[in-house]
């Protein structure tokens, strides 16, 4: 595990330090030139680096698209923590390009997948079979988090929390040691020092704390419809357009520079672009007004919607952050506004708005991730400050109360839902009776590989660029059979039509037991999932779809926590 560790640790780093250098060496040199050099020169900055990421993403890896913690997920729980090499590079360069380029994004999603799939990689060198990772890949991903945040107490928490979903797993030993391992590395190659600084503060005062519910419900109304928001448009985004896929990112970079450049102009500030730590520093250290703070909300919420649903690369942890914090800040000015229309002599303390700005920010995390514990940490441990402590605790509760009463899942497991993937049928059950009567979209793949077309350079194709054994048809937009490799090099061999076989067809709430007697019955080992009875294809079975989860469900036989 210590290998795991340092291995996540400082590819982690790499990641976080790439991101800077681009970052300062494009928009950050480019904010120090006149506003019309920024103008014009930042344009084709952040579309570029938008559609190089984008490209990236679609020509090689489109897993390594988003946060990377809900692809993470799965990986953990479906192919045993197993995660595919090239989610690594790719995933490490469109982030770079992505968030670095000015996309509204964060580096800590991003870095729970990268760490997570060096972890399950380092697993693979070391001969543990693919199997057999997900010790591995859970011990990267709490690495990562570590080394990102510089915040090992909510690295583990976090990845017992959202990943593996139990904090007694009997793998809490292995990710301790990764996370401590991640968090030396940072503290050794970057510094010691939390996320964000804060001067020495005293706790809140009665007034503080008598709005901390306040601040704590908008910041948590605010994480709320940012979910919203964003699967909307990411729902959106992924329909038939007449762009190519790799070039959608673009409409997230252009909203994003459009915003960005308007607020920098007329404030010379940042912090719709990339991560925005910079104002939201500003704000711990009461130097943000309050009118400011709300601009920034709101381009910042419309910049990261239209930077995540376009399919950018990054992650949503510092964007809920920032407008956790914004809003704390909105509501300090709000309050001191108020009362002097109103002639009362109420002033917010530095002290007040200190804690209403961590409140806001781990409120407006705490909603969208469902996280609580970690919510609370991960703000702790950023800006070491023990006093502020009762307050998040007293933010958490609220935030959880109205999160869970107006979403049905966090932000992670709707993006898994939408993909067709509800997270509680990706976890393997406790028996077989419940296994059996889970419905076939639990194991389905729903990315096929399917041939459009019968002509030779389709066959071809195919042929190059897939190893597999089958292949499902479609034509005219309706299932029209399969074609086995064999019989697809045949008939290119002797110059003829191709013959298709037929394939066993189900629909995807239809039971598993239902699918057991469709494997047995068909020659083909593998399943046709459609989304009505003969309507289009949309994802497949086969018998390794089905053993491999089985197996899932033998170990969570053996041990208690599932995992």
């Amino acid at each position: 595990m210590g290998l795991y560790g340092l291995g996540a640790g400082l590819v982690t780093v790499a990641f976080q330090l790439a991101i800077h250098a681009v970052y300062r060496l494009g928009l950050g040199e480019l904010s120090r030139a006149s506003k019309v050099v920024f103008l014009c020169v930042s344009f084709p900055v952040v579309l570029g680096t938008s559609l190089a990421a984008g490209w990236l993403l679609n020509r090689f890896c489109k897993e390594a698209a988003g946060s990377g913690i809900p692809q993470m997920k799965v990986a953990f729980w479906k192919d045993f923590g197993h995660v595919p090499w090239r989610v690594v590079w790719v995933k490490f360069l469109a982030g770079v390009l992505s968030i670095g380029g000015g996309a509204s994004l964060g580096r800590e999603g991003p870095s729970v997948q990268l760490a997570g799939a060096v972890g399950s990689q380092l697993a693979g060198l070391t001969g543990e079979p693919r199997q057999n990772r997900r010790a591995a890949a859970a011990a990267g991903s709490a690495a990562g988090l570590a080394a990102a945040f510089n915040t090992p107490l909510a690295a583990i928490t976090f990845v017992l929390e959202e990943i593996i979903g139990d904090l007694n797993s009997r793998l809490l030993g292995s990710v301790l040691l990764a996370s401590v391992l991640g968090a030396l590395v940072v503290h050794g190659l970057v510094g010691k020092q939390p996320a964000f600084s804060l001067l020495t503060v005293e706790a809140p005062s009665w007034l503080g704390y008598a709005l901390t519910p306040l601040v704590a419900g908008l910041a948590s109304l605010v994480g709320v419809y940012f979910q919203r928001v964003s699967l909307k448009m990411r729902a959106a985004c992924q329909k038939p357009q007449w762009l190519p896929a790799w070039m959608v990112p673009a409409y997230g970079g252009l909203i994003t520079w459009a915003l960005g450049a308007a607020i920098f102009w007329n404030t010379g500030h940042l912090g719709v672009f990339s991560l925005g730590y910079d104002d939201l520093s500003l704000a711990l250290a009461g130097k943000l007004g309050w009118l400011l703070a709300l601009v920034l909300l709101a381009a910042k919420f419309a910049a990261t919607c239209a930077s995540y649903g376009a399919g950018g690369c990054g992650g949503i942890f510092a964007p809920s952050l920032f407008f956790g914090g914004m809003t704390g800040v909105v509501v300090a000015g709000l309050v001191g506004l108020g009362s002097q229309a109103l002639g009362f002599d109420v002033s917010v303390s530095r002290a007040d708005l200190v804690a209403m700005v961590v409140v806001g920010m781990s409120a407006c995390l705490g909603a969208v991730v469902w996280a609580p514990v970690t919510g609370i940490l991960i703000v702790f441990e950023m800006t070491h400050e023990f006093g502020l402590v009762p307050a998040l605790m007293i933010g958490a509760l609220v935030s959880q109360t109205i999160s869970r009463k107006m979403n049905r899942h966090n932000f992670y497991e709707a993006i898994l839902v939408q993909d067709g993937l509800q997270i509680e049928r990706v976890r393997p059950p406790r028996d077989l009776q419940s296994w059996q009567q889970l419905p076939i979209s639990a194991i389905a793949n729903f990315q096929p590989v399917f041939l459009r077309g019968l002509d030779p350079e389709s066959l071809r194709a195919a042929l190059q660029a897939h190893a597999h054994a089958r292949f499902p048809v479609v034509l005219d937009k309706k299932l029209a059979g399969q074609l086995s490799r064999r019989e697809m090099e045949e008939s290119l061999r002797e110059q003829r039509p191709p013959a298709l076989s037929p394939l066993t067809a189900c629909l995807p709430s239809q039971t598993i037991r239902d699918l057991q007697r469709r494997l047995i019955e068909s020659d083909t080992n593998m399943v046709a999932v459609l989304d009505r009875p003969d309507g289009r294809l949309i994802g497949i079975v086969t018998l390794h779809d089905l053993l491999r989860s089985q197996t899932a469900l033998a170990e969570a036989g053996v041990h208690d926590s599932g995992v």
